[in-house]
């Protein structure tokens, strides 16, 4: 059922509301499965504001008028985000495709909500400056049925329970865990959900005091152990003096105490009542971690704290051993590579090899690009076990120790890993390209290959660098992989002539040692080894995405939209302190007034204040490109790479094509990592059936197919117009049969069948499913990339524990009105100097300026600052550090402006001379 049969359901009952039992009585719902996909999509239409949750087991419909957003009574719904000072921010669900701004939420009227939560919002009028306000009225679904932290016993028996500090510092108020609920019990044991390594196991068998006899056989085995709760509330149980103070001075574990208390060990609570404006939530531990410091720890905490799915449930894994074979009449329908020199190229420590490539050079100089994609949807077909647990997890993790794979290893790893020597499923996209690296057909194809070897990306520079023991060990593939690297020269260019932005910026390496804690950063190279296979999916990514495009069918899309003209405005008045502009000329405003402002002008009889308003920028990939090549090299590259990347949005799924502004595409999908990623499992299904249905994956292209459709009068392009959108220039999209600017192909990847013929294809997927889907896997594609870049930061700001009182050069990356934002420059760690730590002048925040300036002297801090910092303090809970400036440096921006003249009759000694050694600013500011 669709959401939108769904949705007139319930609208159609009394009061326009209906319960979930009703609901299930009157489609028919039989077993478990049905049912759950009916809750899933319940919560689905929850979410994103489509419905109202009542209770339990009740949905509304939210009452609506026309024009008013979908809202009525100025109500609005979308996800809470807090922060550590008490105020939070509405984002609304349907901001993407209304321009809503965020909506301010004052302490005051959080109203029992939580982080993360969906909720219904009371919108006040906008303000003078166009800001919104209001108030939550409901909490429409709680995100957080678990949280973990620290936990600390009740200083007395007067109090309530013991408490546990939530990790995530945006949860402001510390759980209550009411006395005897502070231990796990004891049948929570049998239950296996916990995955540790057996250095994890053994140290917390250690620290608990059970003896060896008492960890259980997985614990001393290791891959896949489980922590033994029943042993540990047993222990627990059996001290009662350690079960309500941690210690008689009320300190916390001492060595020489039985170490049986869990004061300071980070656990796992779960929220039995949540909070209200009077009252704290209240939960139970149904975990304990381990000490913060222990190996492994920090990773349990950040599965947890972001709610990663971190088990499979038994019947997917049943489900996974059943399907994980290979079918031998499958092998004999499909076309056959296996005689090719195909190979595989990834990391040194990668377990999942989804792609395979080769590249042949015809006799009149062009090429033929061979990309083979692990067949994932032939192993996991919809509406299965395997289908809702994969799109529950939507993407793989990936921490710097382990991963938490979307898939079970029996697929992951097996099956449908492209494992040298052994036949395997594929996918593939076989592209022909003339002697300059121009795509000009492909082909989508179901084949079975026999990968020839298993590449890493060190053993294929080696051999492009010439290194004779690897070329000496490679003697039969080393032709094959100078074709990649000439090819893929030629492939870049042409992405380049297009506009493709292409930041090639080293990235930061964390080193680990045995125990699992930081060694060191180093800067990654980003070789050609790795760069051919960056081109050759490229290519493939947008085959695929062309070829569905141009039949009509609805697909999933990798979007990238254009930047807010907000934010390049921003970018350009901080690229002008370096004397760099992206070339956009005179920026168009609009001049407006609010209504209010109007209203207090007739008043007071004076004239109402005018608001200048960025309109439509007429910005361009290919503005970024050249501003990237200008600075390539020069020591305002870092910061300047770094405000670029802030001002453009974020990349998100889409069932709606609006090209990909990074790459400057018409055209983009996800397709080459089915066993990692949700959403390329999606365009792999839907590509299977159109094959399967007997469409052709065969497409030409025409001149000018895969040119950006972001262009500026300025710049000469081939295409000849100025941002013609997307969508509309494209076969079968919305608007395209009324004739665009300027289409830029005909479409040709059907090319044995009329428009007739492609409007009376079946989708494979509906559209309204796929743009559920695309939200899902968009969320938690952010919630993999926070979790992972956490865990980073936790093991920097443990990394950097030994060091504070050090001096570190570094980088001023942004300036704000609370400090400087700082980047170490060689270890690539970020901290904040507080701005009240700079004591030889009195510093304010210029936000017209983004600078900080001192008004006595006129020092001033900008972006791109060169500074000599010394680690302060370190902020474990918060995972901050926090630096104070030892000297000025030599700033990017400009020297030192001159201090003021003193007017007569004042002061005239000038400022303090400097002494010869370094003068550290704040070392005497009060901790906080």
């Amino acid at each position: 059922m669709t959401d939108k049969e769904l949705l007139t359901r319930i609208a159609r009952s009394a009061g326009q509301k209906a319960g979930y039992k009703q609901l299930v009585r009157e489609l028919s719902l039989g077993g478990g499965m049905q049912r759950r996909l009916l809750l899933e999509q319940l919560a689905r239409m929850t979410a994103r504001g489509a419905l109202v949750k009542l209770d339990r087991e009740h949905w509304s419909i939210p009452r609506t008028i026309s024009g008013a957003g979908g809202t009525r009574d100025n109500l609005a719904a979308g996800r809470l985000d807090l922060h550590r000072d008490g105020y939070g921010f509405v984002r609304p669900n349907a901001r993407q495709a209304t321009g809503q701004e965020d909506i301010f939420i004052p302490p005051n009227e959080i109203n029992g909500a939580m982080q993360g939560d969906q909720v219904l919002v009371e919108v006040e009028p906008p303000k003078a400056d166009g800001r919104r306000t209001g108030r939550i009225v409901r909490v429409l679904e709680r995100r957080n049925p678990t949280v973990v932290g620290i936990f600390h016993y009740a200083r007395s028996d007067r109090q309530q329970g013991h408490s546990v500090v939530p990790f995530d510092e945006r949860m402001t108020q510390h759980i209550l865990i009411p006395f005897g609920l502070e231990v796990p019990a004891a049948d929570e044991g049998a239950t296996a959900h916990r995955v540790l390594g057996a250095e994890v196991a053994a140290s917390q068998g250690r620290r608990l005091g059970l003896k060896h006899e008492e960890r259980s056989e997985g614990q001393i085995a290791g891959a896949e152990a489980h922590t033994d709760l029943a042993a540990l509330a047993a222990r627990l149980k059996s001290c009662p003096d350690t079960m309500h103070s941690p210690s008689p001075d009320g300190k916390g574990r001492d060595d020489g105490e039985e170490q049986n208390n869990l004061e300071g060990l980070v656990v796992d609570v779960e929220i039995t009542s949540w909070p209200t404006p009077t009252r704290p939530p209240i939960g139970r531990v149904i975990e304990v971690l381990g000490d913060p410091d222990d190996f492994g720890v920090d990773v349990e905490m950040m599965i947890r704290k972001h709610q990663l799915p971190r088990v499979f449930p038994d019947k997917v894994l049943a489900e996974a051993r059943s399907v994980a074979h290979l079918d031998l009449s499958e092998v004999a329908r499909r076309r056959d590579f296996r005689e090719l020199p195909i190979v595989t190229i990834d990391g040194e420590t990668a377990r999942d090899f989804d792609d395979a490539v080769l590249v042949t050079e015809h006799a009149n100089g062009g090429y033929e690009l061979q990309v083979h994609i692990a067949d994932v949807a032939e192993y996991v077909r919809a509406g299965t076990d395997l289908d809702l647990e994969a799109r529950l997890r939507g993407t793989s993790v990936y921490f710097p120790d382990r991963a938490i794979p979307m898939l079970p290893q029996e697929l992951s790893t097996d099956i449908c890993s492209l494992r040298p020597g052994e036949d395997r499923l594929v996918l593939s996209c076989i592209m022909q390209l003339d002697a300059e690296g121009r795509i000009e057909s492909y082909e989508i194809v179901e084949g079975v290959i026999r990968s020839a070897a298993r590449m890493t990306y060190t053993a294929v520079h080696n051999i492009l660098e010439g290194n004779e023991e690897t070329r000496a060990s490679y003697a039969g593939l080393v032709p094959s992989f100078e074709r990649m690297r000439k090819l893929a020269g030629l492939m870049n260019k042409r992405r380049e002539e297009r506009g493709s932005i292409d930041f090639d910026l080293p990235e930061p390496v964390i080193e680990f040692d045995e125990q699992g804690q930081m060694r060191g950063v180093t800067k990654s190279e980003r070789t050609w080894a790795n760069r051919l296979i960056e081109e050759f999916m490229l290519a493939a990514n947008e085959c695929v995405a062309t070829w569905i495009e141009d039949l009509g069918v609805p697909s999933l899309y990798r979007i990238h939209e254009k930047p807010e003209p907000r934010r390049v405005v921003q970018f350009e008045e901080l690229a002008a302190a370096f004397g760099y502009s992206l070339g956009l000329g005179a920026l168009p405003v609009k001049r407006i007034q609010t209504r209010g402002d109007r209203r207090e002008a007739q008043r007071g009889g004076r004239n109402a204040r005018t608001y200048e308003v960025p309109e439509d920028i007429p910005v361009t990939p290919r503005m970024y490109q050249k501003l990237a090549a200008r600075i390539e090299g020069k020591p305002e590259e870092r910061i300047l790479s770094y405000l670029m990347l802030r001002s453009l949005k974020q990349a998100r799924y889409s069932e709606i094509n609006e090209g990909h502004f990074a790459l400057a595409a018409p055209s983009y999908t996800h397709f080459t990592s089915p066993i990692r990623r949700y959403p390329d499992l999606i365009v792999h299904r839907i590509a299977k059936a159109l094959l399967g249905e007997g469409v052709r994956g065969e497409g030409v292209l025409e001149l000018g197919r895969h040119s950006s459709p972001w262009t500026h009068p300025n710049e000469g392009t081939e295409r000849g117009f100025v941002e013609s959108p997307v969508s509309k220039s494209r076969p079968g999209a919305p608007g395209a049969e009324s004739g665009g600017d300027a289409g830029p192909s005909t479409p040709v990847a059907a090319a044995t069948s009329s428009q007739d013929d492609r409007a009376a294809i079946e989708p494979p997927i509906p559209e309204a499913e796929l743009a559920q889907i695309a939200e899902e896997t968009s969320l938690t594609e952010r919630r993999a990339a926070e979790a992972e870049r956490e865990l980073v930061e936790w093991k920097k700001v443990r990394f950097m524990q030994d060091r504070v009182g050090e001096e570190f050069a570094a980088l001023v990356l942004n300036p704000a009105k609370y400090g400087l934002f700082v980047e170490l420059t060689d270890l690539f760690v970020e901290g904040l100097v507080p701005i009240d730590t700079l004591r030889d002048d009195r510093y304010t925040w210029r936000e017209n300026t983004h600078e900080i300036i001192g008004e006595r002297w006129g020092r001033r801090f900008r972006a791109g600052d060169r500074v000599q910092v010394i680690l302060d303090r370190i902020l474990a809970q918060e995972r901050r550090l926090q630096f104070s400036i030892v000297e000025e440096g030599i700033p990017l921006t400009g020297s030192k402006p001159a201090p003021a003249k003193p007017k007569k009759g004042k002061r005239k000694d000038g400022p303090p001379p400097a002494s010869k050694g370094k003068k550290r600013f704040g070392r005497k500011s009060k901790r906080r």
